[in-house]
């Protein structure tokens, strides 16, 4: 082989080596730990990183209102036409919160305080329920569902987390006040908010 044969095939060569390293991240001592993680991310890893940050930099919900273990009570402003169309219970740091979601026209009332035996409205039955006590919550200016010409939505009973709320039981609708019961692991402090866009009563209980 001559000479210039020899030092272009040396030259395709170093090329192609380039090449390799700069495909595979090489570093001049062979290693490929240097430009590690340079390129395209996977779209899973993107994503993730997006949502650590956010959970990072976004705080959590506070409680709403002024918690104490009082009665609370407030009458509607005006005639309402209401129904609790679902019920949610929440778990954060410092508190637990119940949403109870509303439907209709108007701005609801309540009643709201705790009861050891709470019995149901109407029948003056005794309402069992799990926990060591009980806060009975009544959302005034509802009515029974097929009045607003919806279908019953059957809440029934939700099941807490345990550390504070232990249970939510509906315990039905009679003359315009919905009745639920929260089942609570001790008497707590707690307060009631009605909260708009969308239509909803609020009920935060503090773990202290």
């Amino acid at each position: 082989m001559s000479v210039p044969d020899r030092a272009r095939r040396a030259q395709i060569a170093a090329i192609f080596i380039t090449a390799a390293c700069g495909l595979s991240a090489c570093s001049t001592d062979g290693s490929r730990d240097m430009l590690a993680g340079i390129g395209v991310a996977h779209p899973t890893d993107s994503s993730s990183a997006d949502s650590d940050k956010q959970d990072q930099n976004v705080s959590g919900p506070s409680p709403l209102g002024d918690a104490d273990k009082e009665m609370k009570t407030q009458r509607p402003p005006a005639p309402a036409r209401l129904m609790v169309t679902n019920m949610r219970i929440g778990q954060h740091p410092g508190f637990e919160r119940v949403v109870f979601d509303l439907e209709g026209e108007g701005q609801p009332g309540w009643f709201v305080d705790f009861q050891d035996q709470p019995t149901q409205q109407g029948s003056g039955k005794r309402i069992n329920y799990y926990g060591a006590t009980a806060l009975n919550v009544n959302i005034d200016g509802t009515v029974l569902p097929y009045e607003l010409g919806k279908d019953d939505p059957a809440l029934g009973t939700m099941t807490g987390y345990g550390s504070i709320i232990t249970e939510v039981t509906s315990a039905g609708t009679f003359e315009d006040r919905s009745q639920f019961i929260i089942g609570l692991d001790q008497a707590r402090p707690y307060s009631v908010e009605v909260l708009t866009d969308p239509k909803r009563v609020v009920v935060d209980v503090l773990d202290r």
